[in-house]
C-alpha cells in the first residue's frame, strides 16, 4: 500500500542520512511525538527505505529540459543533465552513498517535464513568481549554437602522442628555457611557453629532451634543431608547434622515436584533436549537402577564354530538382545558359565583391509545343525602371514566374580533395572510399574557374505584390526581344547527383556480346555479362585454366564489325577474380588506363549513350569527379544550415554549418547572432527560435516529415534594434503568414529599417537521410581504438541528427519589392 508522505516532507528532509546514526531514535521520537503510533511507524519505515542502497540506473534523456550526458558513479552509468548531476552529488554527500533517497530526488528534479507541466496548471501569479525566482532573463533569451566550418581536413603526416616531459629550449639569443612538452611525433613537438618570451612562425631553436634521458642515451650537449610552424596565444601562455629540421641520414633518435611512440601510444594516447573535429564536421557535411536547396552550377571556360564560359555540370539533390527541371526546354535539354551567360557572370563577379546576389526574374511561354524563356536581372534594366516594373508585373501574371538569386564562387582546384585524418593508419581496404584525385579529374577541374549557386527565392506573396505594379502599355516588341530559344550549338550540361552512397569506382552496364579469351595458346569463348570503362565480367562456355593475376588477351568479334576506328583484338586484361567453377571471370585493363584501346572504345560507347544513363551512373564515368565537385562546394558554401538533433522525445538546435571559405558579410544575420550571444565563440539562435510559433513549427515538421519528402518552406521577418541591450525588446520575429496584407508587411519593414536592421529569412526544413557510415567508419574506428568513450559519444551525436533547416537570406529580394511597391 502506497502512503502519501508529502505532508511530512520537512521531517523527511531533516532526517536525510541520519537513520544509521546512534542518535536517530531519540531525535526521531522527539520530533514525531505528536503523531499516532501507526503513522510514526510508517514514517520511520519510509526513512529507512530512502536510506537503503539503490542499484537502479537513472536515464533522464527526454524527461528533463536539459542536455543529458554520461555520468559515472562507482562504476554505474547514468544519463543526467547538469541540474540532475548537482542534485545527485548533493544527496550522495548527505546520505553517504547511492540510496533510494538519492534516486527519487534526482528523478523529481525541478526541470523535469512532469514538474514543468504541473507548474503550468498553477495560477499565473504563482507561475510568474516561480519564473522570477528560478529563471533569469538570459536563460530564456540565449539559444547557443556552435558554428562548424566544412573544410579539407588536412591529414597529419605522423601520429602525435600526448606526452608531457621536461625539455630545455635554446632560442636564437642563446637564452635557455625549461618547459614541458604537450605532444610528440617523430619529427614534431608541441609545448607550452609563458608570454614573457615570444616566439613567431619561422623562428628556429634547439631542444634538449631532458625527460627522455632514462630512455635514450644522448651524447653530451645533444640538442636537436626545430622550426616554429604555428603559435596559438592565450591570455598568459603560448602553444607552440615545431617541426624538426636538419635531420641527418639514418638518425638514431628518429629511429628511437618511431619505436617509442609505436610502443607507448596506447598508454599515453594519441592526440586525436584533428580527427575528432574532422569527423564531427564531416558527418554534419554529409547530412547537409544531400539536402541542399540551391542548385550548384560549375562553369566551364573553353581554353581559358572567359568570353566563352558556359554551364557544364550541375549538382542536384531532391530539394533542388524542381529548380533544375525548370531550366529545361521541351526536349529535356538544359537551358541554364539562359540563366547564366558570360555577360551575367561578369555582373555577378562585380556583385560578389560586394557580398550581394544577382536577382533574375523569369517566365516561360509555351507555343506549339516549344518553350520560350524570358529572363531579366535587376542590373540589366536598372536604368529603365518603368519597363523593369512592367516586365515584373507581366511575368508575375504567369504561373511559370520565378525569381532566382545567383551568386558566383571563385573555384580553387586545390580545395577539391578532403583526405581522411588517419595519418598512416588507413588500411588498403579503406582506400577505395576516398582515393586521391586522378589526373583526369584534375584536368577537368582546371577548366572550371567558377561555380554559381542558383536559389529559388520565389514567395507566395511575390505574385500579387509584383502584379500590383501593373503592365498596361508594355512595349511588346521590347518584350519579344528578351525571348530566348534553344540553340543546338549550345554546350550540354551534365547532371551529377549529390550523394555519398557509391562504393564502386566505375558504374557497370549490363551488355552481352561475344568475347574470346586467349592465354598461352589456349582459347575460351563466352559472353560479356556487364562492362565498365576499365573492366568487364565474362561468362565462359567451358571452365578455364586461369588464376587470379593472370594476364590474358581479349577479342570482341561482334563489336569489331561495328567499328573500324578501334582494333578490338588481342587487348591485354588482368584477371581480378575467377569463380570456383572457373566459368565466371572478372577482368580489368592491365596497362596505363589512357593507353588501353579497350578503355577508349568502351568510354566512347558510353559517351554516345549518355542520354540513357541516370545522373548517378554518369557521375561514375569519371571516378572521383562527383566527390571533387561536392568538396569544392562544401568548403565554399555560404548559406548556413542549422542541424536539428533529437534529444529523447524533443529536438534541439545547437550546430550551424557553413563552408570555411564561404563569404560571410559582417552585416548578415550570422553576424547579428554572434553579437547577440553572451558566450564567446557561440551564436545565439534567438532570432530563429525566440518566436514560439516558429520554434513549434520546426518541432511539428520534424515529427511529420520523412526523409523522402522535399523541403518545406517558411518565410519569417526579423527586426533587430542594436541600440537596445535587452534581447527580448531588441529582436522582433514574425511569420510572414501572420502579416497577410501588403500594408502590414510594408509597415513591419519600414519600422525595422527605421529602428535598425531588417532580415527576411526563408527557412527550408528537411528530414535528414540516414548517415552513410562507410564514409565515417574509418575515422570513427580510429578514434574508438584510442578513446572508446569519445568514439561512442561521437557515434551517438551522428545518429542523433534528425533534420536540418537551411537559413536562406532573401532580404535583397524583399527590400527590392518593398522599394518598388512603395
Amino acid at each position: 500500500m502506497d502512503k502519501d508522505f508529502s505532508k511530512h516532507h520537512k521531517i523527511i528532509a531533516n532526517f536525510r542520512g541520519e537513520v544509521n546514526k546512534n542518535s536517530f531514535e531519540a531525535s526521531y521520537s522527539a520530533v514525531t511525538e505528536h503523531l499516532n503510533k501507526t503513522e510514526k511507524f510508517l514514517l520511520k519505515m519510509e526513512l529507512k527505505r530512502l536510506a537503503g542502497g539503490c542499484a537502479r540506473s537513472i536515464d533522464l534523456r527526454g524527461l528533463v529540459n536539459g542536455e543529458c550526458q554520461l555520468f559515472d558513479f562507482q562504476g554505474q552509468t547514468h544519463f543526467l543533465d547538469d541540474v540532475a548531476i548537482a542534485t545527485f552529488k548533493e544527496n550522495v554527500a548527505v546520505y553517504g552513498s547511492y540510496t533510494f533517497g538519492v534516486y527519487e530526488s534526482v528523478k523529481n528534479a525541478k526541470n523535469s517535464f512532469r514538474n514543468i507541466y504541473q507548474n503550468e496548471k498553477v495560477t499565473p501569479s504563482v507561475v510568474d513568481s516561480i519564473n522570477n525566482n528560478n529563471k533569469s532573463g538570459t536563460e530564456k533569451l540565449q539559444y547557443p549554437a556552435k558554428l562548424n566550418f566544412l573544410a579539407n581536413y588536412p591529414n597529419r603526416a605522423e601520429e602525435r602522442m600526448n606526452f608531457a616531459i621536461p625539455i630545455t629550449l635554446t632560442v636564437l639569443n642563446k637564452q635557455q628555457l625549461v618547459t614541458t612538452s604537450i605532444d610528440l611525433s617523430v619529427k614534431g613537438i608541441k609545448f607550452k611557453l609563458i608570454n614573457d618570451i615570444s616566439l613567431f612562425k619561422g623562428d628556429q631553436l634547439s631542444i634538449a629532451f631532458t625527460g627522455l634521458e632514462q630512455e635514450f642515451q644522448f651524447s653530451k650537449d645533444d640538442s636537436f634543431y626545430f622550426e616554429v610552424k604555428n603559435v596559438l596565444r592565450d591570455s598568459g601562455t603560448q602553444l607552440i608547434g615545431c617541426l624538426r629540421i636538419d635531420i641527418p641520414e639514418n638518425d638514431s633518435f628518429e629511429r628511437f622515436l618511431v619505436g617509442y611512440i609505436q610502443g607507448n601510444k596506447r598508454r599515453y594516447k594519441i592526440n586525436l584533436d584533428n580527427s575528432l573535429a574532422a569527423l564531427q564536421t564531416r558527418s554534419l557535411e554529409q547530412y547537409a549537402l544531400v539536402k541542399l536547396n540551391e542548385l550548384i552550377i560549375f562553369m566551364h571556360s573553353a581554353k581559358g577564354d572567359m568570353n566563352k564560359i558556359s554551364p557544364r555540370y550541375a549538382l542536384t539533390t531532391k530539394n533542388n530538382q524542381k529548380l533544375y527541371q525548370y531550366w529545361h526546354d521541351e526536349k529535356k535539354r538544359s537551358a541554364l545558359h539562359y540563366l547564366i551567360n558570360a555577360e551575367r557572370l561578369a555582373r555577378l563577379n562585380v556583385l560578389q565583391q560586394q557580398g550581394k546576389s544577382l536577382l533574375v526574374f523569369s517566365f516561360i511561354h509555351q507555343h506549339k509545343g516549344d518553350k520560350f524563356f524570358y529572363t531579366v536581372d535587376e542590373e540589366q534594366l536598372k536604368h529603365d525602371n518603368a519597363f523593369f516594373m512592367q516586365f515584373l508585373a507581366f511575368a508575375a501574371s504567369k504561373t511559370s514566374f520565378a525569381i532566382t538569386a545567383l551568386k558566383s564562387l571563385t573555384i580553387d582546384a586545390e580545395q577539391a580533395y578532403s583526405p581522411f585524418t588517419l595519418s598512416t593508419a588507413l588500411t588498403k581496404q579503406q582506400n577505395y572510399l576516398n582515393p586521391p584525385l586522378t589526373n583526369e579529374v584534375n584536368d577537368i577541374l582546371a577548366g572550371l574557374p567558377y561555380a554559381v549557386t542558383a536559389t529559388d527565392v520565389t514567395g507566395t506573396s511575390d505574385f500579387s505584390d509584383y502584379q500590383a505594379l501593373g503592365y498596361e502599355g508594355i512595349d511588346l516588341d521590347r518584350l519579344k526581344s528578351l525571348r530566348q530559344k534553344h540553340n543546338d550549338k549550345e554546350s550540354r550540361v551534365d547532371e551529377i547527383t549529390l550523394s555519398y552512397g557509391h562504393q564502386r569506382q566505375e558504374v557497370r552496364f549490363k551488355y552481352q556480346t561475344p568475347v574470346s579469351i586467349e592465354s598461352e595458346a589456349s582459347n575460351w569463348s563466352g559472353l560479356s555479362a556487364d562492362f565498365s570503362v576499365s573492366g568487364l565480367k565474362v561468362d565462359l562456355e567451358n571452365p578455364a585454366v586461369l588464376s587470379k593475376g593472370d594476364i590474358v588477351h581479349l577479342s570482341f568479334p561482334k563489336l569489331q564489325k561495328i567499328t573500324s576506328a578501334f582494333d578490338l583484338k588481342q587487348l591485354p586484361y588482368k584477371i581480378m577474380r575467377i569463380s570456383k567453377d572457373k566459368k565466371v571471370v572478372n577482368l580489368r585493363v592491365s596497362v596505363k588506363e589512357h593507353q588501353h584501346i579497350g578503355r577508349s572504345f568502351f568510354k566512347l560507347l558510353i559517351d554516345k549513350n549518355k542520354n540513357k544513363l541516370t545522373p548517378d551512373e554518369y557521375a561514375m564515368l569519371t571516378p572521383g569527379l562527383s566527390g571533387a565537385l561536392r568538396t569544392l562546394y562544401a568548403v565554399n558554401m555560404e548559406i548556413p544550415t542549422a542541424m536539428v538533433q533529437s534529444s529523447g522525445s524533443r529536438y534541439k538546435v545547437e550546430n550551424l554549418v557553413v563552408g570555411t571559405h564561404g563569404y560571410q558579410s559582417h552585416k548578415n544575420l550570422l553576424s547579428a547572432m554572434l553579437r547577440l550571444s553572451d558566450r564567446h565563440g557561440y551564436y545565439n539562435l534567438y532570432p530563429l527560435l525566440g518566436n514560439l510559433q516558429v520554434s513549434n513549427l520546426i518541432d511539428q515538421h520534424m515529427k511529420k516529415l520523412v526523409a523522402s519528402d522535399t523541403a518545406v518552406s517558411e518565410l519569417i521577418y526579423i527586426a533587430i534594434d542594436a541600440s537596445i541591450t535587452d534581447i527580448e525588446k531588441s529582436v522582433t520575429i514574425k511569420q510572414v503568414s501572420e502579416l497577410n496584407t501588403p500594408q502590414m508587411r510594408n509597415f513591419f519593414i519600414k519600422n525595422a529599417l527605421k529602428q535598425g536592421d531588417f532580415y527576411s529569412l526563408q527557412l527550408k526544413l528537411s528530414r535528414s537521410d540516414e548517415a552513410h557510415m562507410e564514409h565515417l567508419n574509418p575515422e570513427l574506428a580510429y578514434i574508438g581504438s584510442y578513446a572508446i568513450h569519445r568514439g561512442k559519444q561521437l557515434e551517438q551525436d551522428i545518429y542523433s541528427v534528425a533534420g536540418l533547416v537551411q537559413l536562406i537570406d532573401v532580404t535583397q529580394e524583399t527590400l527590392l519589392r518593398y522599394k518598388l511597391t512603395q
